[in-house]
């Protein structure tokens, strides 16, 4: 059994995390213990009082040096995550005593990319030296990301979370979503087209759990037809760009801000069929009980501004 968090807090120093990391990349002690600059006595005591510390031996002792087992390449792993995060504290703090702006991580849904995008340019316009790191994916990953600390703000849905009341959230419009396909696609120009007749196509689907899945699969069953077997399944946007234009004869559903911005640059089309179903509103959030950065609270502002300015839908 692994003993409780506690004591592994008022243990780990910083000093062992850099050995792991140093012997993961290097294999043996001495060598490790050059790079971190101690002797290799220290590095022995140091990597004992680690295992110690977890518990649990982390290496494999070879002839050819020593080799992480599953729980070592776990430790390492995290390790080296916190070796970035305090890089990256450093670097912030660098930022702002020299006098530039400092760090801003988002997190952000496919649908809401572009109401990111135009609120950070507006940021950045009056703040240019900021750093900001963009983080696409589906709301579960980013709420995780939020719950741990690794993003300010993300565009997101709670209704999946097992606590959404740890959040503050400012509700944005319905999202409109659009089914599109390759330029090529035989059914592109069909102005009677219906849900009867795309339903004989291979489909580019989110996967299942995910709200836009979800809008998808009720609005087959509306139509009483059977939702497309066998589909392709991505939360990746590019992924889906690229998957309709390897097979012209795929369809898929994806937000309509999204599918006007990818017609734009000819990457596909809009059929003429318009789903009945709107998916579920999403939210500007943050973590309940917890201070937004000055940067954080000013990009919260342009994202409250950006939306009053778009219609519904």
């Amino acid at each position: 059994m692994l003993p409780p968090l506690t004591y592994i807090v008022s243990r780990l120093r910083i000093r062992q995390l850099r050995l792991l990391i140093a012997l993961d990349e290097l294999g043996t002690l001495h060598r490790a213990a050059e790079r971190i600059a101690i002797s290799q006595p220290g590095a022995t005591k140091a990597l004992h009082e680690i295992e110690l510390t977890f518990g649990t031996p982390l290496f494999i002792r070879t002839s050819q040096g020593l080799q992480a087992n599953d729980l070592g390449r776990c430790v390492i792993r995290y390790a080296r995550l916190i070796h970035n995060d305090l890089a990256h504290l450093r670097e912030e703090m660098q930022g702002i005593l020299q006098g530039h702006g400092g760090h801003l991580s988002v997190g952000t849904i496919a649908g809401s990319v572009p109401l990111v995008l135009r609120a950070l340019m507006s940021l950045r316009e009056m703040q240019p030296d900021i750093s900001v790191q963009i983080v696409e994916d589906i709301s579960p990953r980013l709420l995780k990301l939020l719950d741990e600390g690794r993003l300010d703000l993300a565009i997101a849905r709670t209704s999946g979370s097992q606590n959404p009341d740890a959040y503050e959230c400012l509700s944005l419009h319905p999202e409109r979503l659009a089914l599109v396909a390759s330029p090529q696609h035989p059914q592109q120009g069909n102005g009677a087209l219906s849900l009867v007749e795309l339903s004989a196509y291979s489909w580019v689907v989110y996967p299942t759990g995910t709200p836009m899945r979800t809008v998808l699969e009720r609005e087959f069953g509306e139509a009483g037809l059977e939702f497309p077997r066998y589909p392709l399944e991505t939360s990746s946007t590019f992924t889906m760009l690229s998957l309709l234009q390897e097979n012209p004869r795929l369809v898929a559903v994806m937000p309509y801000s999204i599918a006007c911005s990818s017609e734009g640059f000819g990457l596909l089309r809009r059929l003429p069929l318009e789903l009945q179903a709107r998916n579920e509103p999403c939210a500007i959030i943050h973590r309940r009980g917890t201070s937004l950065s000055p940067l954080a609270t000013q990009l919260l502002e342009y994202l409250r501004s950006e939306q009053e300015v778009l219609p519904e839908g």
